[in-house]
């Protein structure tokens, strides 16, 4: 990272016959968004080092710092946090701009939804060829959103959204409980041997950082103590934690819908049920006011495929 202070403002820096790449332009958005380069690297499917580069090289063109080092992550500076509001708005009209030049170059209609990161790969997107098949002339147009936006002025027309019924200037429509359970690699449980709930406290807790209290609200609900189970790694994505899991680095707390085919298969094994910690639910976000037809089609057949699963038998 550069090592100036970033007291040069930003838009004094930039040359404007000597912009940078859109692809670091990219990378910086996601960044920022995230303040982690290890999220934005999932986002985009590049590797972390990847995403430190382009920031690097942003960084040279600014002249300025737009992150700082905290500990094992990384924070927005000033001048950061000015270029990652600017430029998020910026990017989202430039998406809309080609989204709709393409559009209107033939009569396919266009939908556009924004997913979590994990839900949108381990659920969402294997699912979606049933949705093409009721509306195969709709293309689908995905972006990766881990929090709540400016639906409205992103053009976006739907978005998987995970926390309380609160998004301003969205409506929101309630999908699913989280449903979570606990979860170990036969590995790491003794190959075979049955694991009780309260065997899980004694092995390497696995975490996920947007939900820290996971474990706490475990061991509580199994009459233990109310000392915080904050042993074990953190993650800041369900997909880090799930390798982890795989991996045998600890017992974990994941929503099932997640790891259905990993139970299935025995590569985890499903020790226990977890009490929702808080009343936070999936919900579908659109536009308040006006909105894409099609995203009404959209949210109907996403009920759909919750309301089938549900009904499925669970496979222990």
């Amino acid at each position: 990272m550069s090592n100036n202070h970033g007291t040069q403002p930003v838009s004094q820096a930039f040359k404007p016959t000597d912009l940078p790449s859109l692809a670091v332009l990219r990378c910086f958005e996601a960044a920022a968004r995230h303040e982690s380069f290890t999220a934005a690297a999932e986002d985009l499917s590049l590797t972390q080092g990847a995403i430190s580069r382009h920031v690097r090289d942003l960084e040279e063109h600014v002249d300025a710092a737009l992150f700082r080092r905290e500990g094992r992550g990384v924070r927005l500076t000033d001048a950061g946090r000015t270029l990652a509001a600017s430029l998020s708005g910026d990017l989202d009209r430039l998406r809309r701009t080609i989204t709709h030049a393409i559009a209107a170059g033939d009569t396919r209609q266009t939908l556009s939804i924004a997913t979590l990161p994990t839900f949108g790969a381990r659920w969402l997107v294997p699912r979606l060829q049933s949705f093409k098949g009721l509306e195969p002339d709709v293309e689908l147009v995905l972006y990766s959103r881990s929090e709540p936006f400016d639906i409205a002025a992103s053009g976006i027309d739907a978005a998987i959204h995970f926390g309380s019924a609160d998004w301003p200037g969205a409506q929101l429509t309630p999908l699913c409980p989280e449903g979570l359970v606990a979860v170990v690699a036969p590995a790491l449980a003794g190959h075979g041997e049955a694991v009780a709930p309260a065997d899980l406290l004694a092995l390497p807790l696995l975490h996920i950082s947007s939900r820290p209290y996971l474990w706490d609200q475990f061991g509580q609900s199994l009459g233990g103590t109310l000392r915080p189970l904050r042993k074990g790694s953190t993650f800041d994505q369900f997909s880090l934690v799930i390798a982890a899991a795989i991996a045998g680095l600890g017992a974990a707390i994941i929503p099932r819908y997640l790891i259905e085919t990993e139970i299935a298969s025995g590569a985890l094994l499903e020790v226990a049920k977890v009490p929702p910690a808080t009343d936070k639910a999936y919900f579908i976000a659109t536009p308040s006011g006006t909105r894409n037809p099609l995203a009404a089609q959209f949210i109907s057949w996403i009920k759909g495929q919750v309301t089938t699963r549900a009904r499925m038998p669970e496979r222990r």
